[in-house]
């Protein structure tokens, strides 16, 4: 991966990467899947400063994408973030954030989600994913009210509701089985 810089600021230029060192088979890949993550990350939030963020507002975006991106994609689902899945944010918000979370709410899922959409609107300006699929990420990541309403209906499951609440926006659908969840 490769971007110049001018004065104090980052030039856009096109990123090259070879998108299939981006996919986790073995346990020693989720490793080097994590590094090649973090530097596009990297680029990400000096991009966003060359663009006129400041240093904070670029790093709450790249906080928020990182912890989807490390944590929910490569970790746990075992898939390459370039990879165009529908339903994906989706699951992340409505159910794993949830449930992998001690005290899940808005304040802290939203960021989030702006993280989210930011991220693949950068990786869509660098042709790594269609525009179609970025306007999908950007739906995705603005149901608010379907996510806030996935939080209260958790608080409130009683007995044996789980389950119910699990299939609503379940992490099974499209699940590829090499997640280390």
């Amino acid at each position: 991966m490769s971007i110049k810089k001018g004065k104090d600021k980052v030039m856009k230029e096109e990123i090259r990467i070879n998108r299939d060192e981006f996919t986790p088979v073995t346990q020693e890949d989720y490793l080097r899947v994590d590094n090649l993550c973090r530097e596009l990350l990297l680029r990400f939030y000096e991009q966003l400063q060359a663009d006129g963020l400041s240093p904070e507002e670029a790093t709450a975006l790249a906080s928020g994408a990182d912890y989807f991106l490390l944590n929910f994609l490569v970790d746990f689902k075992g898939y390459n973030l370039f990879d165009e899945k529908p339903g994906i944010v989706r699951q992340f918000a409505g159910n794993w954030y949830i449930v992998n979370t001690l005290e899940p709410d808005m304040a802290h899922l939203a960021p989030h989600l702006r993280g989210i959409a930011a991220f693949y609107r950068f990786l869509c300006d660098q042709r790594f994913i269609s525009a179609g699929y970025l306007r999908e990420i950007e739906k995705e990541c603005g149901e608010l009210a379907y996510y806030e309403s996935r939080i209260a209906s958790f608080w409130g499951i009683e007995g044996d509701g789980y389950l119910t609440w699990e299939r609503e926006c379940t992490l099974k659908e499209g699940w590829s089985g090499t997640g280390r969840a």
